[in-house]
């Protein structure tokens, strides 16, 4: 049988949030190549001009985009409702934006810990709200939460961060059990360090070198490797995949000590 058949896209619209850059628009790139209609979603329009163009012209696809700020919350409806007239009803979500607001517990206000939580969980929740009716009337659907290995490990003045990463863990477990029955996969991916803006911005040449020995593979992962796992859990391929965390990390959870 033709790989397409498993991991082919064709007919589908997908949907990621934070896709002008990093992880996000990586993962955009890969839907568009494996023949999927993708919208993309963040709060520049210049970087989601910019991603759209770049990947049209890499694979000739059809792209679309919708200025969104996922810190507020009315805005999660406003997206799925326009993400939805692009190309028709989203098939696949991957609920990508995020940021990290770093505070030790003895430094968090509530204004950074709320941001925090809208943006990395309860938007998630929101978003995925708004477009699983569609789904449900196909009986089709995949989510994807990217979440990370801080939600299984820590460092830091990584709390509000780390305490969300988890949170999307236990949510893709309940959906799971909420929509199965409907055809719809729910499912985690748990990013390493990968070297993206965000990282390169936070991070001192010191903590990068860190990061990168802690890794079995001694480096950090490249934007493009995030690829393969998405059309992973995103296609036919992944059809029994569901209310799980997949861990791409290049070993990094592997060492203790």
């Amino acid at each position: 049988m033709a790989i397409e058949k498993y991991f082919g896209l064709k007919g589908k619209v997908a949907l990621v949030t934070g896709g002008g850059r990093g992880l996000g628009k990586s993962m955009a790139r890969g839907f568009a190549e494996a023949g999927a209609r993708v919208v993309i979603a963040a709060r520049s329009e210049e970087e989601l001009q910019t991603a759209c163009s770049e990947i049209s012209k890499e694979c000739d696809a059809e792209l679309a985009y919708v200025v969104c700020d996922m810190s507020q919350r009315k805005e999660t409806a406003r997206l799925a409702e326009e993400a939805s007239k692009k190309f028709g009803s989203i098939d696949i979500l991957v609920n990508n934006a995020g940021m990290n607001q770093p505070q030790g517990i003895d430094e968090i206000t509530d204004e950074s810990w709320d941001r925090v939580l809208e943006v990395n969980l309860s938007s998630c929740m929101a978003l995925t709200r708004a477009l699983v009716p569609s789904m449900m009337k196909k009986k089709w659907g995949r989510i994807i939460y990217i979440s990370s290995i801080m939600g299984f490990a820590s460092k830091e003045k990584r709390d509000a961060y780390s305490t969300t990463k988890s949170a999307l863990l236990g949510l893709a477990r309940a959906n799971a059990l909420d929509l199965g029955a409907h055809g719809i996969t729910v499912n985690c991916i748990a990013p390493g360090p990968f070297l993206t803006d965000m990282p390169g911005k936070m991070l001192s040449d010191a903590e990068k070198k860190n990061f990168s020995d802690r890794t079995a593979l001694l480096r950090w992962g490249k934007p493009d490797e995030l690829i393969g796992p998405t059309l992973l859990l995103a296609s036919e391929a992944g059809a029994y995949i569901t209310g799980t965390s997949l861990i791409v990390d290049g070993g990094t959870l592997c060492k203790t000590f």
